[in-house]
């Protein structure tokens, strides 16, 4: 598949991106430094602003999906806005865990406990997961992360989760980078939660 990865030199962007072209993906990696996008087989590099939607249009113009890495201050209108006039109806998001929920109708961000300065950050994930679910022409997937996305080695494995935080037995709800990246292109080949989100964690 001919995917574009925006923000291919982030954290997660850029294992996403080494997950894609190791599966044999093409991937068209979008970023403000483009230098920084990790150099493999089947990659392109392409610098690139996506806060503009005629421009973001150009820049996944010919892809068959999206992966936006990228944080929320561009909005969900914005991409997807880029995704119609371009023709590509697939987008798949790193989401935020704030809207997850530990218990029926209570939130991750409700907690008296979430840091308040995550608080914005977590609400803009929020408001990005609401403008997708009134999409009703693009086929996008929000994968919310669990409470921690981690440096660690490559397991291989995860637990998939709906609405709700996924914890392990001691409580905790973490995956590293390279296994969020494993779920994430999971996904894009397995079309499990089309116009819909989901979580993953160990």
């Amino acid at each position: 598949m001919h995917v574009t990865v925006l923000g291919a030199s982030g954290r997660a962007g850029s294992e996403i991106t080494r997950e894609l072209a190791a599966r044999g993906h093409r991937v068209r990696g979008v970023a403000r430094k483009p230098e920084a996008i990790p150099v493999a087989d089947g990659v392109e590099s392409i610098a690139g602003d996506a806060s503009d939607a005629a421009t973001l249009a150009d820049l996944v113009r010919g892809t068959e999906a999206v992966v936006s890495a990228l944080h929320f201050d561009v909005t969900a209108d914005t991409i997807l806005t880029a995704l119609r006039q371009a023709g590509v109806g697939r987008l798949l998001v790193t989401g935020g865990a704030g809207s997850l929920e530990v218990a029926p109708g209570q939130r991750v961000i409700d907690a008296p406990d979430f840091p308040a300065e995550w608080k914005g950050f977590a609400q803009g994930g929020i408001t990005f997961l609401d403008a997708l679910r009134d999409e009703r022409e693009i086929d996008w997937t929000f994968f919310s992360p669990p409470a921690l996305i981690v440096e660690g080695p490559r397991l291989g494995q995860y637990r998939l989760g709906k609405d709700a935080l996924v914890t392990d037995v001691a409580g905790q709800s973490t995956i590293s980078f390279a296994d969020y990246a494993i779920a994430m292109v999971d996904e894009l080949e397995q079309h499990r939660h089309s116009r819909s989100r989901f979580t993953a964690a160990y």
